[in-house]
């Protein structure tokens, strides 16, 4: 009896010591889960205070104020004509800033945006007369990206930067062919006989197409009007000043495309005469980061498929 009591109460030992073992091992793991959550919850909110001081907030002394517009311009995005105004607005309205560069480094886009952005440019420009407005290129200023440029007072390039394509495209496919091998048949009912114009599951109709060339001629028309104004007599126009070819910055200078050469640092500090450089660039914040990353790249694909069968600079 002695013995098998001596048997319980080790097992029962064991089985506390176990159970203790577990709890101790569990405690640690929520302690360390809630320093894991304490410690996001605080960098969250430090970002979230950064990304709510707006650009160029918190700076004093008589500046050059940047805007850039970087990568595609189009709705949602940092480049969109949204963003990029409220920039230009905040620049303008500082009663420090001596110059405003729109730094640019885009293909194009949207001709909405382009436009808008162009407009914007153009009113505040009227509005502030003693506030010069300069474009500087980087790499690339093409389609939309020269449509902006084109309202600037001047536009600074590298002798290799990439300028021009003044034109309009329309993407689209046609697979009707190989669903005809496939023996898919496509079923598409519409109300309004035009509806399904340039469904690529359809044969391309003629006057469709001459539609579609109709329009995009009429927005490169604006397009062409809007170079034409901003540039003036500085613009040496041939044949193909509007073909949708591109030339190098240099070439570009030849053809009045641009003024001269320089960097945003040059432009500080030779034109503007003002070293110092305030962004107030529109940054993405917190919440459009998580929903690019999480979720927005299946969006941004089903928005470019659509977004092919419509107008664009790019």
């Amino acid at each position: 009896m002695a013995d098998n009591g001596g048997v319980w109460e080790r097992e029962l030992i064991e089985k506390l010591a176990t159970a203790a073992l577990k709890e101790q091992r569990r405690a640690r793991r929520w302690g360390i889960f809630w320093k894991l959550l304490t410690f996001a919850y605080l960098t969250v909110i430090i970002l979230l205070a950064v990304d709510w001081k707006s650009g160029g907030e918190g700076k004093a002394g008589k500046h050059t104020a940047l805007v850039e517009i970087s990568g595609l311009i189009a709705p949602g995005t940092d480049a969109s004509a949204e963003k990029i105004a409220t920039a230009l607005q905040a620049a303008f309205k500082d009663k420090n800033t001596q110059g405003v560069v729109v730094r640019i480094n885009s293909p194009g886009g949207s001709p909405v945006q382009a436009q808008n952005i162009f407009d914007e440019m153009r009113r505040l420009r009227q509005k502030y007369p003693n506030t010069p407005l300069y474009a500087v290129v980087e790499d690339v200023c093409a389609s939309g990206g020269y449509y902006v440029a084109a309202a600037a007072d001047r536009i600074y390039v590298a002798k290799s930067s990439i300028v021009g394509s003044i034109g309009v495209r329309m993407d689209s496919f046609g697979v009707t062919g190989l669903m005809d091998k496939l023996g898919i048949e496509r079923r598409l009912l519409t109300a309004g006989d035009n509806k399904g114009m340039l469904d690529p599951f359809l044969p391309l109709e003629d006057k469709h197409k001459q539609f579609a060339l109709g329009l995009m001629n009429e927005i490169h028309e604006q397009f062409i009007g809007a170079v034409r104004e901003g540039r003036g007599t500085r613009l040496k126009e041939t044949p193909e000043t509007f073909s949708g070819l591109i030339w190098s910055g240099a070439k570009s200078v030849e053809l009045g495309l641009a003024d001269a050469f320089g960097s945003l640092d040059f432009v500080a500090r030779e034109v503007i005469k003002a070293e110092d450089i305030v962004d107030y660039t529109q940054k993405e914040n917190i919440a459009e980061k998580f929903a690019r990353r999480f979720g927005a790249g299946a969006a941004s694909m089903l928005a470019e498929l659509a977004l092919r069968q419509v107008p664009a600079f790019r």
